[in-house]
């Protein structure tokens, strides 16, 4: 085996290793807590883990999407808070009391926010989404804070209930909802072809262009189906809280990003799975729920989401060096391998000689 293969082998066990952290760490995790903490691996607590990880991991599945194609959302924290402040202002006006015609609301409203931000990020030719999702992180808070007065607005219909309490068979109504919708999700990115399009605009927006797809649209797609993730993470939340709060949601984007980074995917685009991002969600709720159990300061789960992030962004950048040198060295392997004949060609060289 030649030096350069032997690089690339060892590469490529240091890759392989970086891929399946978010898996180990969930596992350590789990071992360590229960052995901490005998209650965290009783079926209860396990469902109360569901439950909280449940409105990240909605969040991360639409973050998914923008992050794939190398864009980033910000907004979709204030848009759970607008989206449950325009629900809950629908119910009050309305008099409805079984809450399903809310639900439309409660989504269109996040998606309609989604298709602002993209339309301004693609249309307006900013440099970068960072900017309109700031821009609409800001409106959308602003404006759950006026059409609510600044006030929350309790009681919710029985159907929103049912999404944040309700539970079938021990698992939250919660939980069966974000499965269902990260297998939808699988689906499109993986047998669709809107999905292929995603990841191609991510690796080489340019290529793509050049290739024919639509990369405007697919742009703005993502945005609105963040939002619609948003909306709907907006019902969950509504739901376990029975009421609508203009200050719901607060700094839940920095959580859905760490998820989606945790789990794999990059902020250079082009790569990430739902599985991962699901992973990564749970990832941030086991460390929620064991500090809650052992009970840690609430000020300190800041500090370790914030490490988290951290260590996530960290996490991101060590993939991308070793792909980039896994790639160099392969391609080192190849030029080697085509300057230095195959044993049997150089015996034979010898004996023509």
């Amino acid at each position: 085996m030649t030096q350069p293969q032997k690089g690339s082998q060892r590469l490529t066990l240091a890759l392989t290793a970086v891929r399946m952290g978010p898996a180990l760490m969930l596992l350590v995790l789990v071992i360590v807590l229960s052995l901490l903490t005998p209650v965290f691996l009783s079926g209860r607590n396990l469902g109360n883990i569901g439950l909280e990880s449940s409105v990240v991991a909605l969040l991360a599945l639409g973050q998914l999407l923008v992050i794939i194609t190398a864009g980033i959302d910000l907004s979709v924290g204030s848009v759970i808070a607008f989206s449950s402040i325009l629900g809950a202002l629908w119910v009050r006006h309305t008099g409805i009391v079984d809450g399903w015609l809310i639900i439309p609301t409660m989504v269109l409203g996040g998606a309609l926010a989604g298709a602002i931000s993209g339309t301004l990020f693609v249309k307006g030719k900013l440099p970068h989404p960072f900017l309109a999702t700031l821009a609409m992180m800001m409106v959308a808070r602003g404006a759950a804070l006026l059409i609510s007065d600044g006030s929350p607005i309790t009681g919710m219909p029985v159907a929103i209930q049912a999404l944040g309490s309700k539970r079938i068979l021990g698992v939250p109504v919660a939980v069966i909802l974000v499965l269902v919708l990260a297998v939808l999700v699988h689906i499109l990115l993986t047998r669709i072809t809107w999905g292929q399009w995603i990841y191609a605009v991510g690796a080489n927006k340019e290529g793509a262009k050049r290739v024919g797809i639509p990369v405007d649209r697919v742009l703005i797609s993502v945005y609105v189906m963040s939002g619609f993730f948003a909306g709907v993470a907006g019902l969950v939340v509504s739901g376990q809280t029975n009421s609508a709060y203009p200050t719901a949601g607060m700094l839940l984007e920095l959580s859905a990003i760490a998820a989606v980074i945790i789990g794999g995917a990059s902020f250079f685009g082009g790569r990430g799975t739902v599985f991962g991002a699901m992973v990564g969600a749970l990832i941030l709720g086991v460390i929620q729920n064991g500090l809650n159990l052992l009970n840690v300061n609430p000020s300190w789960q800041y500090v370790a989401l914030g490490t988290v992030v951290v260590l996530a962004v960290e996490l991101d950048v060590v993939r991308q060096r070793l792909e980039n040198r896994l790639k160099s060295a392969r391609t080192e392997e190849s030029k080697t391998g085509e300057a230095q004949p195959e044993p049997r060609e150089a015996i034979a060289q010898e004996k023509e000689a």
